[in-house]
């Protein structure tokens, strides 16, 4: 059983689909609800509608979700601020602003997992998946919060891996290149997805079903001896 959070659209709804395709069952945790994409799913999924930053909202996410399941193997922390930035000079960003991304992309991620560490403690094989993103192996300018946010993100990742592996629960991440989803991205222009193709050693644009092999591997019994590491899924736009 699955928890992919901000599956509501994007990469986690293309997650949460392909996981329920290999057998799991899915919950649907999105701070708008995600009906459409559970129902989707049929009685494999179950939406969830929770705040991935609120501690009382994700243990009231957790009673529900372990109602419906009786049990959490994998923990996808996909929930992150970032379409709806646009892109200006780190001198440009608020304070509030800075602290809304910090909230959700990283205190998300924190809250997530130590809520649901004593599911993942008393699974077969528990599994964490963090996204990152290639943005912090860029250097990224004009998202300085998103990136600083995505870098802690490796971070905690890294941290939690050995804090948890005493347990064979295992905490890797996933670095995904600039993504294209059905979500709209005012900032991105033609020009801008030309010049990511022209940079990247595989030339297409890079789509949600490119991560979901890393996403399979990552979750299932194959990868029980990798942990805090970062796979970077990116067309060859950096190398680590």
């Amino acid at each position: 059983m699955a928890v992919v959070t901000g599956a509501g659209q994007g990469i986690g709804a293309a997650v949460a689909r392909d996981l329920v395709d290999q057998g799991y069952r899915v919950a649907v945790l999105d701070l708008n609800g995600g009906e459409k994409v559970a129902g989707s799913l049929g009685e494999h999924g179950l939406a969830v509608e929770a705040d991935v930053a609120d501690e009382d909202s994700m243990a009231a996410a957790r009673t529900r979700i372990l109602d419906a399941f009786g049990r959490v193997d994998v923990l996808i922390n996909n929930a992150a601020i970032f379409s709806t930035l646009e892109m200006k000079s780190f001198e440009d960003i608020s304070v509030p602003e800075w602290d809304r991304v910090m909230a959700v992309n990283v205190r998300g991620v924190f809250v997530c997992c130590r809520t649901f560490a004593p599911d993942l403690r008393a699974a077969e094989h528990g599994r964490i998946i963090n996204l990152s993103s290639g943005a912090v192996l860029l250097g990224r300018p004009g998202y300085l919060h998103y990136v600083a946010s995505k870098a802690a993100v490796i971070g905690l990742t890294r941290s939690l891996a050995r804090e948890l592996g005493g347990s064979g629960v295992t905490v890797n991440a996933i670095a995904p290149g600039s993504t294209e989803t059905e979500v709209p991205r005012a900032t991105v222009t033609p020009a801008d997805v030309a010049a990511i193709i022209a940079g990247q050693a595989i030339k297409r644009r890079q789509t949600s079903a490119d991560l979901l092999g890393a996403m399979a591997f990552l979750a299932g019994t194959a990868s029980g001896f990798v942990t805090g590491q970062t796979l970077v899924v990116d067309g060859g736009m950096t190398f680590n």
